[in-house]
């Protein structure tokens, strides 16, 4: 069994950064996919940032500020996210497939808050 722990959320101005951090227990290969998604009030979950093998990807709205780094050693996943934006206000929520990928991931963490103020 994988369990996930999102950590490093809070409060930050405008402009600020944060480093979100994903704890893995249980089996975590370097073939597992990782992403960050995010919810905010009253919006649908949308794509961040996934990391599969050396390979790493972030969505266009994120992809000039937020970096997705695993650490292998630690067993985490990060999130750095930098020049935060008030829209960047959220949930933030990282999961797991393992390979074959699906169209869903096989395991979620509970998600940490952001806010950024303007």
């Amino acid at each position: 069994q994988v369990q996930l722990v999102e950590s490093g959320g809070g409060l930050v101005q405008a402009g600020g950064s944060l480093t979100l951090s994903c704890a893995v227990s249980g089996r975590f290969d370097s073939s597992d996919r990782v992403g960050w998604f995010r919810q905010a009030p009253g919006k649908e979950r949308e794509f961040v940032a996934v990391n599969s093998w050396s390979l790493t990807y972030c969505a266009d709205s994120v992809k000039d500020r937020f970096a997705i780094s695993r650490d292998a050693a630690k067993n985490t996943v990060n999130l750095q996210m930098n020049s935060l934006k008030p829209e960047d206000t959220a949930v933030y929520y990282c999961a797991l497939d393992h390979p074959p990928y699906g169209y869903e991931y096989d395991y979620w963490g509970q998600g940490t808050q952001v806010t950024v103020s303007s």
